[in-house]
């Protein structure tokens, strides 16, 4: 039987802790340690989980597997440092919730953060701080799920991302003119080098990866004019012109594309994240997630300049 490749396919790496809410498990182990954890665990294997942050973002990019039949467009693997015992609970909830994921890493104890790279994985999630700082001081796109009090429909199949640009897609370049020169540097710097293309940064492989599979919506779209694609993605940025064009050539330049770009100029995000409802928005900056996490998922990405103070708490260099 040949091997199956991921080549393709957009691969996402979750942990549990993203996925399903397990706060009370969570507390029942730094009460009373591992051995007594994992006996918890297996008296309640047949409870099910309840869904966390990142739940409903995941069940929808994993319906867009329907879109293609035979081949998924999307590979979902749960990313795990409990043992392979203590995670039956995990896959059990995973099963009852009728999510298409099958494959699974149960490392024990230790981190599984070096099979991000090793899967192409466009995306890890998980409410582990300290992996995520980790995962990204080597270079892997990963991102802090926050606590949400956001709901959605759950009989909506939409899938709607949104991104900050700096940072996020691209580099933090501009964000430390902007730490170091003001506004008025960063703005200076923006329109002169509007022609120049930004390095991309961690997340621009998910955007592409995104991008892919709205082409395929577009195709069917032209084949019946009835379908209506149901990935969108934003961009929500603190950015305003003239420095928007820079952002929107190095869109082009990288041959990605989004649907809808705010270019808020310093209106609150969560004004605009509260009508958008993506179902995650990935952001640089704590400040521009705390106030939107009552209507949205909210991802920390801790990368760049804004997040060294952050690092060096948890003795991380990035």
């Amino acid at each position: 039987m040949p091997a199956y490749d991921l080549s393709g396919r957009l691969v996402v790496g979750v942990a549990s802790s993203a996925l399903f809410d397990l706060t009370e498990s969570d507390a029942y182990f730094r009460e009373h340690g591992v051995a007594a954890y994992s006996e918890y665990q297996d008296r309640n294997v047949d409870v099910t989980l309840e869904p966390g942050p990142a739940f409903p973002f995941i069940q929808r990019l994993l319906q867009l597997n329907d879109l293609r039949p035979g081949d998924p467009l999307v590979e979902v693997i749960v990313l795990s440092r409990n043992a392979a015992t203590t995670g039956l609970r995990v896959m059990r909830s995973i099963e009852r919730h009728q999510l298409p994921v099958t494959r699974a890493f149960f490392t024990q104890g230790r981190s599984p953060l070096s099979y991000i790279g090793a899967l192409g994985m466009s995306l890890f999630l998980t409410q582990n701080q300290d992996d995520v700082l980790t995962a990204v001081r080597a270079g892997h796109p990963a991102g802090h799920v926050l606590p949400s009090a956001a709901t959605y429909d759950m009989t909506d199949r939409s899938l709607r991302i949104a991104f900050d640009f700096d940072a996020v897609l691209a580099t933090d370049e501009s964000e430390r003119i902007f730490q170091t020169e003001g506004i008025d540097g960063f703005v200076a710097n923006e329109v002169a080098k509007r022609d120049v293309a930004h390095v991309p940064g961690l997340l621009k492989p998910l955007l592409a990866d995104l991008n892919r599979i709205q082409r395929i919506e577009a195709d069917l779209q032209e084949q019946d004019a009835d379908y209506e694609p149901r990935v969108r993605i934003a961009l929500v940025t603190a950015r305003a012109a003239p420095a928007h064009e820079r952002a929107v050539q190095s869109l082009r330049s990288w041959g990605v594309t989004i649907n809808d770009a705010f270019f808020l100029g310093g209106i609150e995000k969560a004004t605009v994240l509260e009508v958008l409802r993506p179902h995650l928005f990935f952001d640089d900056q704590h400040g521009h997630l705390s106030g939107a996490l009552e209507h949205v998922a909210g991802v920390h990405v801790p990368y760049g300049v804004a997040n060294e103070t952050l690092a060096e708490a948890a003795g991380v260099e990035i």
